[in-house]
């Protein structure tokens, strides 16, 4: 099943600048996983030590946040459109 993950501006550093990919995944966990296959760096950005999402970074499947839904447990399925939302900071 493949979806489409929108990789946000501060992250496309790490993505040789594509705003997306398209991957074959069952989940937001497989999802990560796969990113960091695919572009090394990626995960310890999205996740903690311990594999949870980092609090500063949202991600919504088809406009849902997943912490509202199965967490990093979210299924995928095709056609799906996953964006990473991180957290901006300004004064």
């Amino acid at each position: 099943m493949s979806v489409n993950v929108k990789i946000p501006g501060p992250l496309r550093r790490l993505t040789n600048g594509e705003s997306q990919a398209d991957l074959e995944v069952a989940n937001v966990r497989e999802l990560i996983h796969s990113l960091e296959t695919l572009y090394p760096g990626m995960k310890e950005r999205l996740m903690d030590e311990s594999e949870n999402l980092r609090f500063f970074v949202n991600v919504y499947v088809n406009g849902e946040d997943i912490r509202f839904l199965q967490d990093l447990d979210t299924l995928t399925k095709d056609g799906d459109e996953i964006s990473i939302v991180p957290a901006v900071a300004g004064g």
